[in-house]
């Protein structure tokens, strides 16, 4: 592992020198403490509590060198997969972490909105002041990886009293190389105080191909801010996934996260929401499936940092065959954070005997006045329910199909976005056992 870690620590040196004299001196120093952080760090093992069931071995054992751009071998239909089926306000384009303006469309957007690539630099200012400012590289030694390699990175900015009606997308995908290689995409959303906007960010490569994308997301809600974040997940069957979104949200401000992952062999989303400001609201809803030998991890944090905030959370998982999964789901109530209203539920269906979950959901409350519930339910597929729908002319396989689409339809039906919801039930039934 030592000499795997040394390739990286290596390849992030390189990276940085090739941005010699081009980046400002505080973004050179926060890739440096990161890179040192990274080093103290090391690749988190099954003796660290927050990774007792996930196994980085496959990234950790195998070298993963820094991928090039990318573009020129990058077919235009390679995307269709990735499109969103409306019209988004802006489409940003990045090929193994690097922004590709070729495949980019930034559309008329209201007065002050922006979204661009961090090298830009038509958003400096809100860069310096934003980037690095949410995260918790300190004990995350895949942020802080990602920040060691902070060459570029989407940026999306809503001044105050904006509301941006249509979706803006943010494409990341990786092209395939001859030997396996890693991407570090990064995105900093800022929305300001009164506005509203959708972020939908998608992720996915070549079917087959073998690499390790490394995200990072920090998402900032100014007062009385209401954001939709759409982080939607269909890496190739090789692929190792590893993500983080970081969410600070101000007073009544209101951000609702929609997860779906339905690639990659490993995968693993951390979310951690800071509600740091009264009457803060968030939602986390999540589905995730799984199939072969797939490792899916997800780790939430909701941290009701303020009273009279409120938090709801959801995550439905599918899993065949001889896949994993991990849900820990953490809800922190701070001392002054009277008034907390936090529910969690979790829930998986197994599809096969050798499938399955360990889940965690974890409470730590430490003010008296506060409503906070959790529940969990792992089960397989119920046999009077089938009964039920073979006695009414169903064949079998259709009876399970439906049960599992009105399984996952209890979160995608959440999604505001209905074409995406019902494009997204319909990749996930050709994902399934007999699916085409």
């Amino acid at each position: 592992m030592a000499n795997v870690i040394d390739s990286y620590i290596a390849d992030a040196e390189r990276a940085g020198e090739s941005r010699r004299g081009a980046d400002p001196a505080w973004l050179v120093e926060a890739r440096r403490d990161a890179l040192d952080r990274f080093r103290a760090l090391g690749f988190p093992t099954s003796r660290d509590e927050e990774w007792r069931f996930t196994s980085v071995a496959p990234i950790a054992e195998r070298p993963f060198a820094l991928a090039r751009n990318g573009a020129s071998t990058l077919r235009h239909q390679d995307l269709d997969p990735l499109r969103l089926p409306i019209e988004p306000a802006a489409t940003l384009v990045f090929v193994n972490g690097r922004s590709v303006p070729a495949l980019s469309a930034i559309g008329p957007l209201p007065p002050g909105v922006s979204v661009a690539s961090m090298t830009a630099g038509a958003l400096a200012d809100v860069v310096e002041k934003h980037l690095t400012r949410a995260v918790t590289a300190d004990r995350h030694a895949f942020t802080a990886l990602n920040t060691a390699f902070l060459l570029d990175g989407a940026v999306v900015f809503v001044p105050p009293g904006m509301v941006v009606d249509a979706p803006i997308h943010l494409v990341f995908t990786s092209s395939a190389e001859e030997r396996p290689t890693s991407a570090h995409p990064r995105v900093l959303v800022v929305v300001g105080a009164r506005s509203r906007a959708t972020i939908v960010e998608s992720y996915g490569g070549r079917a087959a191909s073998a690499y390790f994308s490394n995200g990072v997301t920090e998402l900032f809600a100014g007062e009385n801010a209401t954001v939709d974040h759409y982080k939607l997940q269909q890496e190739s069957a090789e692929a190792a996934h590893i993500g983080a979104l970081y969410i600070h949200a101000r007073r009544d401000a209101t951000v609702t996260c929609h997860s779906v992952a339905l690639g990659g062999s490993l995968v693993r989303n951390d979310v951690t929401a800071v509600l740091d400001g009264e009457g803060g609201e968030c939602t986390l809803n999540g589905l995730y499936f799984g199939d072969r030998r797939t490792l899916v991890d997800n780790h939430t944090t909701i941290d009701h940092a303020r009273p009279h905030c409120a938090s709801r959370e959801i995550y439905k998982g599918i899993l065949a065959d001889h896949a994993r999964a991990v849900f820990n789901g953490k809800i922190i109530v701070r001392p002054d954070a009277q008034k907390t209203d936090a529910k969690q539920t979790n829930k998986a269906l197994l599809l096969s005997e050798d499938a399955q979950i360990n889940t965690k959901p974890q409470l730590e409350i430490f003010a008296n006045d506060v409503k906070c519930t959790h529940g969990a339910a792992i089960g397989q597929m119920d046999d009077e329910a089938i009964f039920y729908l073979r006695a009414r002319g169903l064949a079998e396989p259709e009876a399970r199909r439906m049960l599992i689409r009105a399984f996952a339809g209890d979160v995608l039906s959440r999604i505001p976005l209905a074409a995406l919801g019902s494009r997204l039930v319909e990749q996930l039934m050709r994902r399934l056992p007999g699916g085409s």
